[in-house]
């Protein structure tokens, strides 16, 4: 069989230089060496992508906009364009990697689907898929979580999933994806996990990434279309897991003129316990399958990260990401929880665009570059802001 051939820096082991491969239990091994198999074939079938296509299409309402902000144009002194992610149908990016992975799981002939979510947008995304396919649904969400993503909780089981608290650790994504990786366990036959960000064994990561990278790739074709070249100069993205910056990242990665900047979620600082910031403060090791960077003590055990937003509030990142900040191919800013906010507040006033959380970091991180006056920077709007607005709220009552 033809393999799968890839633009990222991976090896057949799914390691990105010294990061990534596939610590698992034994009783998932021919889970994933199913999954492997039955990815690289989907990818090769021209009517599996052609109905992914049509989905993206007609479903999510792809391509979304890519969209000059001349407020933030102004403000920094170069052409700032946001790739408009919050458009999407379930109004993340989540929605493209949902709709490949479970896809995928009715190929492979599973019947069950189970996800874990931080800000809820990948389990709200998870749960429409599983709603159009006619397949059950769990979500696992800390409990933490639950309480300030209600709106994203409350659309999941509308939508007809059922989400389950998790009550261990600091209940948040972190926990909720233990959970998700016990379920699995306990159910390999009939279950297929769909992994919302770029983590996990491989071939997780590479297969999220790839579900993702419609998002670069309609960025080149938009940019040749408005400003007559491929490549910007700039691309800009918030990172937890990182599938988003995957995306935004993805048909780039082998173009050295484009710089990209991944924004750690900092929390109250990184110098500080409290901050999610695993590239500029942890270190490496294995976590939820896979060796990366992570915030962990000198003997290895997890220290519980902090972040204002839900969906960057976890202890480590993707592999690919480790590796480009390792390799020096993207930089790596943080960006504080009030630098967020502040991020986002702009953008609402100035634009009319209320951003999530998570997206406002890839914001704020515009503030730690300097730029040219004909460079031109694509922020990839993750999602839009509609689940904090409780936070939002609730910070501007202070």
């Amino acid at each position: 069989m033809k393999q799968f051939e890839t633009i990222l820096p991976v090896d057949d082991q799914g390691y990105y230089g010294e990061f990534g491969g596939a610590y698992i239990p034994e009783i998932l091994y021919s889970n994933i060496s199913n999954l492997r198999k039955a990815f690289t074939e989907a990818i090769h079938d021209p009517d599996f992508t052609k109905e992914i296509e049509a989905l993206l299409k007609d479903y999510v309402g792809r391509p979304s906009p890519l969209y000059k902000s001349d407020a933030l144009s102004k403000r920094y002194g170069a052409k700032i364009y946001l790739k408009r992610e919050d458009l999407n149908h379930t109004g993340a990016h989540k929605i493209n990697n949902a709709i490949g992975s479970a896809l995928l799981a009715k190929r492979m002939g599973k019947t069950r689907l189970v996800a874990e979510t931080g800000a809820g947008q990948h389990g709200v995304a998870t749960a429409t898929v599983a709603a159009l396919l006619g397949m059950p649904c769990v979500v696992y969400m800390g409990a933490t979580d639950v309480e300030r993503q209600q709106p994203n909780v409350q659309r999941m089981k509308m939508l007809g999933a059922e989400v389950r608290p998790v009550n261990s650790g600091n209940k948040t994504l972190k926990d909720a994806t233990n959970e998700a990786i016990r379920d699995w366990c306990c159910n390999p036959s009939d279950t297929f996990y769909v992994i919302g960000s770029t983590v996990g064994p491989h071939p997780y990561p590479e297969m999220v990434a790839y579900f993702q990278s419609v998002i670069s790739r309609e960025i080149r074709k938009q940019l040749k279309e408005k400003e007559g070249r491929e490549n910007p100069d700039y691309v800009v993205a918030c990172i937890g897991g990182g599938s988003n910056a995957a995306g935004a990242f993805y048909h780039f990665i082998n173009e050295p003129e484009v710089k990209l900047v991944a924004i750690e979620a900092a929390g109250l600082g990184v110098n500080t316990p409290h901050t999610a910031a695993s590239i500029l403060t942890g270190t490496p090791g294995i976590l939820h399958g896979s060796k990366t960077m992570l915030l962990q003590t000198e003997d290895g055990q997890i220290i519980e990260p902090y972040s204002i937003s839900a969906g960057l509030d976890y202890p480590g990142v993707g592999p690919l990401h480790a590796h480009l900040a390792k390799s020096g191919r993207a930089k790596v800013l943080a960006a504080t929880d009030e630098e967020a906010l502040q991020a986002a507040y702009f953008l609402t006033s100035k634009e009319g665009i209320i951003p999530a959380l998570e997206s406002a970091h890839a914001l704020a991180g515009l503030e730690k570059l300097n730029f040219k006056e004909d460079d031109i920077v694509v922020v990839n709007l993750s999602g839009r802001g509609d689940k904090d607005m409780a936070t939002y709220i609730n910070s501007m009552r202070k």
